[in-house]
């Protein structure tokens, strides 16, 4: 590894990114955690805002801190965690699907 490469590394993780994705994580925290408290809303229409919410977080979490953007290699890490977050969320979506719909079936 080069002198180069390590001052490049450095350069990159500035204490300003750090503070810029804990800000969102906290204001995305608090949206949801305000939307939850919300009786007034329909129901279906919070799961969906709450969903896109989460992935958002998610992808704060991968850009900000875990700094997914930032390798040498192939890029199919982050193909294969865009396929992971596709695969999560169509798992949450099916979850809610049968729990709202489960009760309209008599057994």
């Amino acid at each position: 590894m080069s002198i180069n490469k390590i001052d490049k590394t450095r350069s990159q993780h500035s204490p300003k990114l750090y503070i810029i994705g804990y800000l969102a994580s906290l204001i995305l925290s608090a949206i949801s955690f305000l939307l939850a408290l919300n009786t007034g809303m329909h129901v279906g229409l919070l799961v969906v805002i709450l969903t896109v919410l989460a992935g958002l977080q998610i992808v704060v979490q991968l850009f900000f801190f875990m700094h997914i953007t930032e390798s040498d290699g192939p890029p199919y890490h982050a193909v294969l965690l865009v396929l992971g977050l596709i695969f999560t969320f169509a798992i949450a979506l099916m979850s809610v699907w049968i729990m709202a719909f489960g009760t309209n079936v008599s057994y």
